[in-house]
């Protein structure tokens, strides 16, 4: 049994925030998520098949809390809630502390999207949030940021991605030692970068998910193998947790992923118990039941 750190909830409102139809649904080639408790059931049973244990359901725009909220409600056993929080709204605080109090368990940023610097006041209150939750973490996307169905549907991308440097995480991470830090696809491309956060920050975990193709991008010869081996030697299998990046069905729950993460763990002869960590000690250490 393992644990999924990062599963997009792609519910009606998530659908109706992108201003996307039942048709456009369709014309993707996706189901139609039907409701959020019909979403939940599906996720639950489609993880079972697959011997997941446990995952983080993200609510993907700003405004889809109450969605993942019906579905951890429905399944605390099953889900971990998670939920996108744009600094720059003028009620975010509000919206955030309502998310908390929904229970959800981590507040996530997307400084490339919602142009709001990590250095903004505006996020240092959103962290100031989280340490008064204890348990609460935040998840802040770094380095390249490409939102499949966004393109899919025709709809702009003007993602500002100077504004996602791991590096600007540091003076929040040392502020607030107590919260527990994210940095999706080690670190999207800023692999040194993520890597230097992590080192001086013991409080930062680095989330493996998505095919993490900026590997083919990087200026030097780099494979998934490589990466988790510099991340094992730099944090440490404690600070490591598997993720999928798993969003729309009938896909489902993206089981090329594990196996790519698995293959690559095998070639580094990654024993048992570090596996264990990655694959579901840590997210269960991180988010107790």
């Amino acid at each position: 049994m393992i644990c999924d750190s990062h599963v997009h909830f792609f519910s009606p409102g998530f659908f109706r925030g992108l201003g996307a139809s039942p048709d456009a649904i369709a014309g993707l080639g996706w189901d139609d998520p039907v409701s959020p408790e019909a979403l939940a059931d599906r996720w639950v049973a489609e993880l079972a098949r697959h011997s997941v244990a446990r995952a983080a359901l993200i609510a993907s725009t700003p405004g889809d809390v109450d969605s993942v909220a019906v579905a951890i409600t429905r399944h605390p056993s099953r889900f971990v809630g998670f939920f996108m929080l744009d600094p720059a709204r003028a009620d975010a605080i509000a919206y955030g502390t309502h998310g908390l109090n929904a229970g959800m368990r981590t507040i996530c940023l997307f400084p490339a999207m919602n142009k709001v610097p990590l250095q903004d006041p505006r996020v240092t209150s959103v962290f100031e949030l989280a340490a008064t939750r204890p348990g609460t973490a935040v998840f802040v996307h770094c380095g390249e940021l490409s939102v499949g169905v966004r393109k899919k549907l025709g709809l702009p991308s003007p993602f500002e991605m100077s504004l996602g440097n791991p590096t600007h995480v540091t003076h929040l991470a040392l502020k607030h030692p107590e919260v527990p830090i994210i940095i999706p696809h080690f670190g999207g491309g800023m692999l040194d970068e993520a890597m230097t956060l992590a080192r001086r920050c013991p409080n930062v975990y680095l989330d493996t998910s998505s095919s993490n193709s900026w590997i083919d991008k990087m200026p030097k010869a780099l494979s998934l193998a490589h990466v988790f081996n510099h991340a094992l030697e730099i944090v440490g299998p404690d600070r490591l947790l598997f993720g999928t990046d798993s969003s729309f069905f009938p896909r489902g729950w993206n089981q090329a992923v594990f196996d790519t993460q698995n293959a690559a763990l095998d070639s580094l002869n990654v024993g048992a118990e570090v596996r264990a960590k990655i694959f579901r000690g840590n997210f269960d250490r991180l988010f107790a039941a």
